[in-house]
C-alpha cells in the first residue's frame, strides 16, 4: 500500500512542528478543504496571514501578472513593485524608510541590528542592550530567540546572545527600572500574540513611549501578527496614539507569500548604509506586488470596517460563551485577534472543533486564539460558536 501524505512527510521531514493529521489541499475565502473533500471554517488564517482568505482573487492576478515580468534579479538592482510597496508603506505609516526581508523574524533580527547599529552613533559603544517583555515571542533565529521572553523557546540553544534584559509586560516600574546608560531601546509587541492575546493598559504604550523620549532610546514595535488591519486598523498601535521609531512586519503583509518590513524613521537612516545589511531574497518583484495588492486592497475595499465589526460581534459571542461556562476564565482582544483563556486544556476543545469542521488555534496551553480571515462574515462565525457551545456542553457535562 502506498505510503500517505503525512507518512512521506514524516519520513523526510524534521518533526519540529506538532501537525494535526490532515492534509489541506484546497482553499477558498474561508475554508479550506483537505485530501478526503472534508471541508473546514478556518479560524487560524495561517496564523493571521491570509488577511485576505484563501486563493483571493487579488493576489491570484498579481502572483500571474508579475510572474510574466519579473521574478528575481537581486537587490543590486532597483525595481518597479518593490519601490511601490515602499512608498505605499511609508505614506501610510508613521515610518520614512524601509527594508524588505522574507519573515517576522528577520525583520526584527533586521530592526535589533539597526537599534545597536544606530546606538553605537548616537549614544556610544555603552548602549547596546534592548529591553525587551516577558511572555513575548519575536521569533527563531538566534538573536530573535533570545529577544523572546518565554525559556521554553529557548531551552537547549545556550549560549544566547547577549544584550537583551526582561521586565514583565504592562509595568513601567519595571521598564524604569531596567533603564540605564547600555539600553538603547524597547522592543514588544502592542498585543502579546503567541503569548496567549495579552493586551496592554490604556495608556502603558504612551508611558512607555513618553519614557523612551525621555532616555533618548527607542521604541520597536514587533507588529508581525497584530499589524496589516489585524486589529481594525492597519497598525495596533494606531489604537493607542503613538508612534514607534522602529516597527516590524511581515505575516498578512502578502497574504501567503513571504515576506517582512522593517519600517524606520530618517534619523535612523543614516545608520544603515551600503553593506551594513543585506538580504538576497528580501523585497523580490514577484512577492512586492502581491503585497502592493494585498496593501491597496486593505486600505481600499473596507476590509478593516469588516474586521471591525466582525471582531466585535465575534467577541460579543464569545462573552456570551464566557456567561454561559464557568471554566472559561476571560475572553480577550482587539479586531480579530480574540483570546478565550480557559481553566482547562484547550488541545481538546482544538481537537474536538477540527473534527467538527473548525479549525482553531490555542497557545500558552489554555488561550483558544482566533485569527480568521478579516472577510469572515457573520454567519461563519455563529457556525464556530454554535459548535463551540456544543463542545463546552460536553466538557461541562463531564465536569459535573
Amino acid at each position: 500500500m502506498a505510503e500517505t501524505t503525512i507518512e512521506r512527510a514524516d519520513r523526510y521531514m524534521f518533526q519540529t512542528y506538532g501537525r494535526f493529521p490532515i492534509t489541506l489541499v484546497r482553499g477558498k475565502g474561508c475554508t479550506v478543504w483537505d485530501e478526503e473533500g472534508k471541508n473546514y471554517l478556518d479560524f487560524v488564517g495561517g496564523l493571521a496571514v491570509c488577511a485576505l482568505g484563501h486563493s483571493a482573487e487579488v493576489v491570484t492576478r498579481a502572483l500571474e501578472e508579475q510572474s510574466k515580468k519579473l521574478v528575481h534579479v537581486s537587490n543590486l538592482y532597483y525595481t518597479i513593485p518593490q519601490t511601490e510597496l515602499a512608498q505605499l508603506l511609508v505614506e501610510n505609516s508613521f515610518a520614512d524608510r524601509v527594508f524588505f526581508a522574507n519573515s517576522g523574524a528577520e525583520a526584527n533580527e533586521a530592526a535589533i541590528k539597526l537599534a545597536r547599529k544606530w546606538a553605537k552613533e548616537a549614544l556610544g559603544p555603552q548602549a547596546y542592550r534592548i529591553i525587551c517583555m516577558e511572555n513575548s515571542f519575536h521569533g527563531r533565529t538566534m538573536a530573535t530567540l533570545t529577544a523572546t521572553g518565554q525559556e521554553k523557546i529557548k531551552k537547549g540553544f545556550d549560549p544566547l546572545v547577549d544584550g537583551f534584559k526582561f521586565v514583565p509586560f504592562n509595568d513601567l516600574a519595571a521598564l524604569e527600572g531596567a533603564v540605564d546608560q547600555s539600553v538603547c531601546a524597547v522592543m514588544l509587541e502592542p498585543i502579546q500574540g503567541e503569548g496567549g492575546v495579552i493586551m496592554p493598559s490604556d495608556d502603558y504604550l504612551k508611558k512607555v513611549r513618553t519614557l523612551c523620549d525621555q532616555k533618548g532610546i527607542l521604541v520597536i514595535l514587533d507588529e508581525v501578527q497584530v499589524g496589516m488591519g489585524r486589529t481594525g486598523r492597519l497598525f495596533a498601535h494606531e489604537h493607542y496614539g503613538i508612534e514607534p521609531d522602529i516597527m516590524t512586519l511581515a505575516k498578512a503583509l502578502a497574504n501567503g507569500l513571504p515576506i517582512g518590513a522593517m519600517l524606520a524613521k530618517e534619523r535612523l537612516a543614516p545608520a544603515f548604509g551600503p553593506g551594513s545589511h543585506a538580504s538576497t531574497f528580501g523585497g523580490t518583484p514577484l512577492v512586492t506586488a502581491v503585497a502592493t495588492a494585498v496593501l491597496r486592497t486593505l486600505l481600499e475595499e473596507g476590509i478593516m470596517e469588516n474586521c471591525r465589526k466582525m471582531g466585535s460581534y465575534l467577541k460579543e459571542r464569545l462573552l456570551g460563551l464566557k456567561e454561559k461556562y464557568g471554566f472559561i476564565k476571560e475572553v480577550r482582544g482587539l479586531g480579530l485577534i480574540l483570546g478565550m483563556e480557559l481553566e482547562l486544556d484547550g488541545a481538546r476543545v482544538v481537537k474536538k472543533c477540527m473534527e467538527q469542521g473548525f479549525l482553531i488555534n490555542c497557545t500558552q496551553d489554555k488561550v483558544l486564539r482566533f485569527l480568521p480571515p478579516l472577510i469572515v462574515e457573520r454567519h461563519h462565525i455563529d457556525q464556530l460558536v454554535e459548535a463551540l457551545d456544543h463542545i463546552f456542553e460536553g466538557i461541562q457535562d463531564e465536569r459535573a
